[in-house]
């Protein structure tokens, strides 16, 4: 099964619910959305629409380190998930967050205990982290590792969350030969599930084209 989705809503949620059946909420990185807006897109969004929720940056500020400040970011999001029916979580690595011995022991911990409140937990390493070992240290917590398939191959998991920031960062859009060319790499993978989420400036029409290619 193949799912795709964006970072947030790049258009208005009602016209987003027409294209996509998942979507990773961005808001929940800074500040909570409103109450209001929670109901409404639970209101709004079909029937089996998913959402996973971007962990609070603190999380990731703290260095994924057990202790107050992180007991509190999770669960304002654990509010957010069952109003939403949520089952996933997503937390990214911070720039200075070094793949060594101490740092995998502390986030091995962290993900041990979320994987008590999400169904389903992906860790987005910073640069400077193997993919595969991060594949591993997530895997035996139950987790997942995200990465871009573009940049660091396929994973090699039945499970796999890739994450698409822009062939040269946030702003910049995927041209049609790298959408051709993700799509290969879609339809080559032996994954039972991965989800593929597009983050850059352009996410909505770069989403679309790749659904399109894989004809989705």
């Amino acid at each position: 099964m193949i799912t795709v989705g964006c970072a947030g809503f790049p258009v208005p949620a009602t016209r987003y619910f027409r294209e996509f059946m998942f979507v990773e909420v961005q808001e929940t990185h800074v500040s909570l959305p409103g109450p209001g807006t929670i109901r409404r897109w639970r209101r709004e969004a079909p029937n089996g629409f998913r959402f996973a929720l971007l962990g609070p940056r603190e999380i990731g500020q703290e260095g994924f380190r057990d202790g107050k400040v992180i007991e509190t970011a999770l669960k304002s999001i654990e509010a957010v998930a069952e109003e939403l029916e949520a089952q996933t979580a997503v937390f990214v690595g911070p720039p200075e967050l070094s793949p060594n011995r101490a740092n995998k022991g502390v986030l091995r911990e962290f993900l041990v205990g979320v994987r008590k409140r999400f169904e389903r937990v992906v860790f987005e390493p910073p640069a400077g982290w193997d993919p595969e070992d991060t594949d591993t240290l997530t895997q035996d917590v139950g987790g997942l590792a995200a990465r871009d398939p573009l940049l660091t191959g396929l994973s090699k998991l039945p499970t796999a969350y890739y994450r698409l920031h822009g062939p040269a960062g946030h702003k910049s859009r995927y041209e049609d030969p790298a959408i051709e060319r993700l799509a290969e790499i879609a339809r080559d993978a032996k994954h039972t599930d991965a989800t593929y989420v597009f983050t850059n400036v352009d996410m909505f029409a770069d989403a679309k084209r790749f659904k399109k290619a894989l004809k989705l």
